[in-house]
């Protein structure tokens, strides 16, 4: 019998849901490790985040996005699982394709946590 492990996913950013294309991007470690040597590694805590396109529809909260300072993102993944960014803010340089339609989105955050 087949699994579903991946499709649709959904976003909610500050409790306003957005239309979103393809999938989500979410950490799943809370540190990144690069190896000095063999046998022998650094480690560093990683930035929690979400990565998703959106569709730019009639509705998008554009500035609440853009102004947002301390926001939930909660995304749904189709395989059951979901991460829930505390503290976000949006990231790097956002804009609006207008051949497709979709704006990139960052999100960074205090805490990042798998349900």
């Amino acid at each position: 019998m087949g699994q579903k492990t991946a499709g649709t996913c959904y976003v909610k950013a500050d409790g306003v849901a957005l239309t979103v294309t393809g999938g989500c991007e979410a950490p799943i470690t809370e540190k990144t490790r690069e190896t000095i040597v063999p046998g022998f590694f650094s480690e560093k805590d990683r930035v929690p985040y979400v990565k998703v396109d959106a569709v730019h529809t009639p509705g998008f909260p554009l500035d609440k996005l853009a102004k947002g300072e301390n926001m939930t993102v909660t995304c749904e993944f189709n395989n059951g699982k979901t991460y829930v960014l505390s503290g976000a803010y949006l990231v790097g340089e956002p804009a609006s394709a207008g051949d497709d339609g979709k704006i990139s989105l960052e999100f960074n955050g205090v805490k990042g946590e798998w349900m």
